[in-house]
């Protein structure tokens, strides 16, 4: 088993996630790429700069703007968003993912007043789609549901996120944030439009995990593949399926300094493995534009390689999306992102745009105290800022959260060269 240090681990998490050492794709082709290369993107509905998803593709897509994703997705029909936790995958995994739906049509619904929604109700949702194409929760009338949900407050509402679970209908596309639904069979290409057998899919799921981890912790294969193929295994079925995959050559296990649990890489991911140990960039992995240590990059709050704590043990940098916390309880601010320069998170700052300004406020900004400060990283930071307001329109950026005197100055001055 080969052991690779903790830096390698770093470069090989954030370039399999195409967020190092810069952009490697641009427009909206390069959008489908980026997603591909990241296998799933979290969606979230909050604007308070940018949503997450944007800001995610804003990291890796070179020319970005919000609108790309949407097009790829909906118009193009490149992807599709699926699942409690809300995410978009490419969509020529969707024969694999009807297996996981037809499991959860056999389980129905938790937490709702009833676990599959009433057959009449079913027929109505469907015959409505049918005869009027494309709808929301509120273009179909229904009675109140009989106890508070999550999910709506009719049943038609449930009915229809049910029948999404399900994959009887799909996410046509969005208004705003809201969801439009319509027949599968008119939102998935014809050519996906089939189930995979389920031994092809679990084996595809069981890739999957570890793919879109990067490099995943052996302990948790188990639990992210029950998810995926929503049946439970134990750990040794897990076992099992990590030896075959091992057997036939898709796997490998990989230790990391500093860390005492055993990790799982594909083995087409090895040669890129191989060149970081050795200290070189990876030839599939060259930068369109910008290398990070030329430009920083604001990283998403639920970028795969920082959220739920993998930025305290992967980078040392202790970072929590502190959204959700009461006021008093938070540390940094409402929306505070992390900022990559070259392959370490060494800042984080709290953004917010003023839509009838177009400022992009900078409220907080703070430093590790192992941080460059020299003035080769606050021309990348400028460069990242300059960015960053251009993918979301701004036309000013007020900085009056950066307390340094001087690195404020340095900032404003390369900024104004930029037009702001």
């Amino acid at each position: 088993m080969d052991t690779i240090s903790k830096q390698t681990y770093r470069r090989f998490l954030l370039g399999s996630q195409g967020l190092w050492p810069g952009r490697r794709f641009s427009s909206i082709t390069g959008t489908e790429a980026a997603l591909r290369q990241m296998q799933a993107l979290q969606l979230d509905p909050l604007v308070m700069v940018a949503r997450s998803q944007d800001i995610a593709m804003y990291g890796r897509v070179l020319d970005y703007k919000p609108d790309l994703l949407y097009k790829m997705a909906y118009e193009k029909r490149k992807a599709f968003d699926y699942g409690g936790w809300l995410m978009m995958y490419p969509m020529h995994e969707f024969p694999y993912w009807q297996l996981h739906m037809k499991r959860r049509a056999e389980k129905g619904l938790r937490w709702e007043h009833f676990t599959h929604p009433p057959k009449e109700v079913v027929k109505f949702v469907l015959d409505e789609l049918r005869e009027k194409g494309p709808l929301g929760n509120r273009d179909i009338e229904g009675d109140a549901v009989k106890a508070w949900s999550y999910r709506g407050r009719k049943e038609t509402s449930i009915t229809l996120f049910y029948l999404w679970l399900i994959g009887e209908v799909m996410i046509s596309t969005r208004k705003g944030f809201d969801r439009i639904y319509d027949l599968r069979e008119r939102v998935v290409p014809s050519e996906y439009n089939y189930a995979a057998a389920e031994k092809q899919a679990e084996d595809f799921f069981g890739k999957k995990i570890i793919a879109f981890q990067g490099m995943m912790r052996e302990n948790s294969f188990k639990t992210d593949l029950s998810y995926y193929i929503q049946r439970k295994i134990d750990a040794k079925e897990a076992k099992e399926q990590i030896e075959y995959l091992i057997e036939n050559g898709e796997v490998s296990r990989v230790r990391v300094e500093g860390f005492s649990e055993n990790f799982l890489i594909l083995n087409s991911d090895q040669a890129h493995l191989s060149a970081l140990e050795a200290g070189r960039v990876p030839k599939a992995w060259k930068p369109k534009g910008p290398a990070t240590s030329e430009e920083v990059t604001l990283l998403a709050p639920l970028e795969i390689v920082s959220a739920r704590g993998r930025a305290k043990k992967v980078f040392d940098f202790d970072y929590v999306w502190e959204v959700y916390k009461p006021v008093h309880q938070r540390k940094w601010g409402y929306y505070t992102l992390p900022i990559l320069y070259g392959d370490d998170l060494v800042a984080r700052l709290d953004p917010k745009f003023d839509r009838t300004t177009n400022t992009l406020h900078i409220l907080g900004f703070w430093l590790e105290d192992d941080a460059p400060k020299d003035v080769v990283f606050i021309e990348a930071l400028a460069n990242g800022l300059n960015r960053f307001a251009n993918m979301i329109g701004a036309k000013k950026i007020d900085l009056g959260g950066v307390r340094h005197p001087a690195l404020r100055a340095k900032l404003k001055m390369l900024l104004k060269s930029f037009g702001f």
